[in-house]
C-alpha cells in the first residue's frame, strides 16, 4: 500500500458544505445588522420630527382642539391631538371680573410621526401643553 497524502472527494464535499452554511449565517447576520440600522435610524429621525412639531405648537402651530394631520416630506406623516385638561383663571378679583377675564389651560397634547419602510412604523409622544382659554360662558 503507498501512503496516500491529501483530501478524499468526501471531505473536501463536507467542507465545502461547512463553509456554505458558516456564510449563509453570517449573510443573515449582517443583513439582520443592516436593517436592525435603517430601522433604528427612521426612528431616531421620527422622535426628532415629533419634538420639532410639540415645540411648533402655540408658537407657529394654532393651539386649536382637536386633530390636525399632514404630510411632513420624507415619507413621514404627522397626526396631532389636542385636548383641554383644565383651566384656571388668570384674573383675580370679584366674581365677575374672574369670569369675563383670561384663563390659562392645560392641554394634553399627543404627536405620532408614522412612516412606511419593512411595514408601518409609528412613534408617538405625549406631553401637556400650557395655553390660555377663553373665558367660561356664562
Amino acid at each position: 500500500m503507498r501512503d496516500e497524502r491529501g483530501f478524499t472527494l468526501l471531505e473536501v464535499l463536507v467542507a465545502f458544505v461547512i463553509a456554505a452554511l458558516a456564510l449563509g449565517a453570517l449573510y443573515q447576520g449582517t443583513l439582520g445588522g443592516l436593517l436592525a440600522a435603517r430601522v433604528s435610524g427612521q426612528t431616531q429621525e421620527a422622535i426628532s420630527r415629533a419634538r420639532s412639531r410639540l415645540a411648533e405648537i402655540g408658537h407657529g402651530m394654532p393651539m386649536r382642539v382637536g386633530e390636525q394631520q399632514g404630510d411632513d416630506g420624507g415619507g413621514y406623516r404627522w397626526r396631532v391631538r389636542i385636548a383641554p385638561v383644565a383651566t384656571a383663571p388668570l384674573a383675580r378679583g370679584d366674581t365677575a371680573t374672574v369670569a369675563r377675564g383670561p384663563h390659562a389651560a392645560l392641554y394634553a397634547v399627543t404627536i405620532w410621526i408614522a412612516w412606511r419602510g419593512d411595514g408601518a412604523r409609528e412613534v408617538r409622544l405625549d406631553s401637556e401643553v400650557v395655553g390660555t382659554a377663553p373665558p367660561p360662558a356664562p
